[in-house]
C-alpha cells in the first residue's frame, strides 16, 4: 500500500504540477486579482526550476560526495542499487542515464576492491509484469566474465526501503563481513544512507552518477533551461522522501 500511494504523491510533488496548476487555476478564475497572483506564481516557479545556478547550488549541497577509499583497504561486497537500466515496449532492457551505477560497480570488482557483486532491483512500476532488473543486470555481468559465485541477486525490491531489506538477508546468508560499498547516485546517496543505517546494515558510501553542482557557475546557468525543471524532479523526490522515511 505504502508503494502505491508514493507513486500517486510523485505526480503532486513535481514542479512542472504545481506550475501548470497556478496557469491552469490563473486562467479559469475570474476574480482579477487572484487571476494576476496565479499567473504570476506560475511565471516564477517557471523561472526558479529553469534555473541551472539555483539547481546546480542545491545540487552540490545535496548530493554526497565521493569517499576516499585507502588504496590498501578491500571489501567484501559492492551494494549495486538498481534503477540504472529500463525496459523498453519490446521487453528488451537497456541502460539509462544511470548506469555510471552499473560501471563504477563492475570497475569496483574488476579492480580487486570488492569480492562479490550485489545487485539490487526489482521491477518498480506501479504495474509489475516484466522482468526484474537485477536478473538482466547479472546477464550482463557474466558478458564481463563476472564468475556467477561473486554475483549476488535481490530481485524483489520495488524502491530504496526494500532495498535494504530484503538486501539485509541475502549478505547474512552468505557470509559476507561487513562494511559494504553501497553504490548509488550522488543525489540518492544521502536518502540511500538513512534507509540503511535504519536496517542495521553498515556501509560506506561510494557514490557517483552527479547530474548537477559538480561545473564552475557560467552566465549560461541563468537562461531558463528546461533540463533543469526535469533534475529537480528527481532532488524533490529525494527530498520527500527523505522526510517521509523520517516519519516512518
Amino acid at each position: 500500500m505504502f508503494f502505491f500511494f508514493s507513486k500517486i504523491l510523485e505526480f503532486f510533488i513535481y514542479p512542472l504540477t504545481w506550475i501548470l496548476a497556478c496557469l491552469i487555476a490563473g486562467l479559469i478564475i475570474k476574480k482579477q486579482p487572484l487571476k494576476k497572483r496565479l499567473l504570476i506564481a506560475s511565471a516564477i516557479l517557471l523561472l526558479i526550476f529553469t534555473n541551472d545556478f539555483l539547481l546546480n547550488q542545491f545540487a552540490s549541497r545535496w548530493d554526497i560526495h565521493t569517499s576516499d577509499l585507502k588504496r590498501s583497504d578491500n571489501y567484501s561486497c559492492a551494494i549495486v542499487l538498481g534503477g540504472f537500466s529500463s525496459e523498453g515496449k519490446d521487453g528488451k532492457f537497456l541502460f539509462n542515464v544511470s548506469a555510471d551505477r552499473f560501471i563504477q560497480g563492475l570497475k569496483l570488482f574488476s579492480t580487486g576492491k570488492v569480492s562479490h557483486i550485489l545487485i539490487s532491483g526489482g521491477n518498480g512500476t506501479l504495474i509489475s509484469d516484466g522482468m526484474p532488473e537485477s536478473d538482466w543486470v547479472k546477464t550482463q555481468l557474466k558478458l564481463f566474465n563476472v564468475p556467477d559465485s561473486c554475483i549476488l541477486i535481490e530481485n524483489r525490491s520495488r524502491n530504496t526501503i526494500e532495498n535494504a531489506a530484503f538486501t539485509k538477508p541475502i549478505l547474512q546468508k552468505a557470509g559476507l563481513k561487513a562494511p559494504y560499498l553501497l553504490v548509488t547516485s550522488g543525489f540518492h546517496m544521502r536518502r540511500s544512507l538513512g534507509i540503511f543505517k535504519k536496517e542495521q546494515i553498515n556501509v560506506i558510501p561510494y557514490p557517483c552518477n552527479y547530474m548537477a553542482g559538480m561545473g564552475n557557475t557560467s552566465p549560461a546557468d541563468f537562461v531558463p533551461d528546461g533540463g533543469a525543471l526535469v533534475l529537480w524532479d528527481v532532488y524533490i523526490k529525494e527530498v520527500v522522501g527523505m522526510l517521509v522515511n523520517k516519519l516512518r
